[in-house]
Parts: structure tokens; sequence; C-alpha cells
């Protein structure tokens, strides 16, 4: 699927921070916000695919991303990316907290350190990368922070206990940061993905019944793609939803 051919044109110019940002939903929300205009710069640990994609895009649009390294568990580490990043892009008004890991791991092979490991990829960068913006979103007099949850917790897969408690302490996350930030005018929102085909899900998890026993229970029959992601982020960072704040929105073909 293609981008969508939407246009938002108040994100024209506007600072747009995503964390994952080299490959799968990142990669095309980084594509997505820079063919809207915007300054994007994004934060994520493999390097080679980040300089890919930077250069990819800078080819293709004229516009290049700023890509900068960070291990988003060490939290100094990405607030300092966080910090550069801003500082680059003179400004920020969108911070897309969508970096995670969705491994595998049965309930009786779960660790203390197994378990810490998920959190602090899936769920502790939110908050920081929050708390660093947030004093840069107020001096620019509002913005938009978009939180990547999953439709996984609701799933009852016994496989992720670990992801799955990270993905729905993110929509708790989600609304506490809405009633403090709100005030700035400051909108936090959730996004709720559910089965995207991506290059690494197909490599690690998903086989074809899996992915057509999930199109069955979807309404829509068909499967579902990073780049289905991108209008809905496109909107929650837009003025088009100015009003919109604490709230979760499922993107999933109709599971639920």
């Amino acid at each position: 699927m293609s981008l969508p051919t939407s246009q938002f044109p108040d994100l024209g110019n506007r600072g747009v921070l995503v964390t994952g940002g080299a490959s799968g939903i990142g990669a095309a929300l980084v594509e997505g916000f820079l063919r809207q205009g915007a300054r994007v710069a994004f934060i994520d640990i493999a390097e080679e695919a980040s300089r890919s994609l930077s250069e990819r895009l800078a080819s293709e649009t004229g516009r290049k991303p700023e890509y900068f390294a960070a291990d988003l568990r060490d939290v100094a580490a990405g607030k300092a990316a966080a910090e550069a990043a801003i500082a680059s892009l003179g400004s920020i008004h969108v911070l897309v907290n969508n970096a995670a890991r969705d491994d595998r791991q049965e309930l009786e092979d779960v660790t203390e350190a197994s378990w810490d490991e998920s959190l602090s990829v899936n769920l502790r960068h939110f908050f920081f990368m929050s708390q660093t913006v947030a004093p840069h979103m107020r001096r620019e007099g509002g913005g938009s922070i978009i939180n990547f949850s999953s439709i996984a917790f609701m799933l009852n897969m016994s496989e992720i206990p670990a992801y799955a408690t990270a993905k729905a302490g993110i929509i708790g996350l989600t609304k506490s940061l809405a009633g403090k930030l709100g005030p700035d005018n400051i909108r936090v929102n959730a996004v709720l993905p559910g089965m995207i085909v991506t290059e690494r899900q197909r490599r690690l998890w998903l086989s074809d019944e899996a992915i057509a026993e999930m199109q069955e229970r979807q309404c829509l029959k068909r499967m579902l793609t990073a780049e289905d992601l991108v209008g809905p982020c496109l909107f929650l960072a837009s003025d088009s939803s100015a009003a919109m704040t604490a709230q979760t929105m499922i993107i999933d073909g109709g599971v639920f």
C-alpha cells in the first residue's frame, strides 16, 4: 500500500521527532511526515538502516530527515539524542513514540532480567522522551505526542506477557500525560495497531496462515501494512485533531 495522498498544510515546516524510525512503521512515519513538508528527525539504534533511509528519502524528495543514534534502553542516551534532534530541528511540535520490540517469551521462561528488558524497550522511554520534549513544546505554545500501543494486550496472547503489559501501560501513561500537559496545549493520544505486516514480522513471527487467520477476524479483508498508520498519525499531529487528547485510536481493520 502507498502512503496517503491527503495533505495537512499546517504540518509544513513543523518539527517532528520519531523514535524507532529506521524501519517498519517508523520508517513509513518518517517518510509520511517528510512528504507533508515537516522538518523530521528520528532516533534509532540501527545505524546502517537509518542512514540508508535518510539517503533514500533525500534522493527521492530533496529533503533529508536527520538521524540520531541512540539505544533508548539507556535513558540518558535517549534524552541526549532527543535534545540533539530538537536542536537540529530548531523547534518541535510532534513526538511519535514508536520504538518497540515484540519479543515472544513463554510464562515459564520470563526472568526478572527479561521482564525489565521488555519494559525498558517498550514502555520506559515513552515517558522519558515525553518528559524531554514537553518543555520545548510548552515554549512553542503546544504540540502533539502520539504513543504507539497495540491491540496485542487485548488478544490474550500467551507468549507476550511483558510486551502486553507494556502496551497496556502506554494507555495509562497517555491519559496521565494528557492530564498533565493539556493546560499547556500539548495533546497526548495513543494509536493501537492491529496485525501490521512488516518485513520483520514476516521474518520472525508471521506465517501466511497467521495472516489469513487475522484477516478473517478483520472487517476489512486485506493485509494491513505500515503505511496504514501514517494517515492516522498525520491527523493526530495536525490541527484537524486540535480538540482531541487522552484518546486511543484503534487501527486494526475492524477486529475490535
